[in-house]
């Protein structure tokens, strides 16, 4: 089963909308978490909210998740193995207040941990190539102690190197093992400030 998750604050109708037309060819069976809207799926089970532990419980026993850019859920997500796919928010459809959303994703995908989908046209792409998406290695649910280290080292006002930063970062989203592939011009986004050389 597929997971659907929009999160509780504002409606996210473009995105069950989407995965509802969808799952009316019967491939999958789709259950959703749809939040504060007005909008009534037909072709998936829903509920308009869960409690955390729901919540988890279905991102643990399903076969993908497709949400909103909320970290949360990303998060739980991957450490859990999951396939994702992410549609962001548009502040300028009233889907959110700013398009934080739009900048996570864009980063995440960089970094090659889950799929985005940017309009409704892209997640019905994205939706079908699910069958063929692999499960993911899972992160860790700590960051590593070199990370922390350098974090420390920070707030203490010692000086810290984007070059370490980048190193960590993606030891901790590409991982420690030898073979893992990662694009580290996604880590290297993340990981560089605004307006810093690269």
């Amino acid at each position: 089963m597929i997971f659907v998750t929009v999160g509780t604050q504002l409606p996210f109708d473009r995105l069950v909308r989407t995965v509802d037309e969808w799952a009316l060819s019967g491939k999958r069976s789709v259950y959703a978490q749809i939040g504060p809207t007005d909008y009534k799926p037909r072709n998936i089970g829903w509920s308009q909210f869960l409690s955390a532990d729901e919540c988890h419980r279905r991102i643990s026993t399903c076969s993908a998740v497709i949400a909103h850019a909320g970290m949360g859920t990303i998060l739980t997500a991957l450490e859990l193995g999951k396939p994702v796919i992410v549609m962001p928010r548009r502040a300028d459809l009233r889907e959110h207040r700013n398009d934080h959303q739009l900048a996570t994703a864009r980063k995440l995908l960089a970094l090659g941990r889950l799929m985005v989908a940017f309009d409704e046209e892209h997640l019905q792409a994205k939706l079908e190539q699910l069958a063929v998406e692999p499960a993911h290695e899972r992160i860790s649910k700590h960051a590593s102690p070199q990370l922390l280290g350098a974090l420390r080292r920070f707030v203490a006002g010692e000086q810290v190197t984007a070059a370490h930063l980048k190193s960590r970062m993606a030891a901790i989203f590409c991982g420690d093992q030898e073979g893992f592939a990662c694009n580290p011009v996604g880590v290297e986004a993340i990981a560089t400030p605004v307006g810093a050389d690269r």
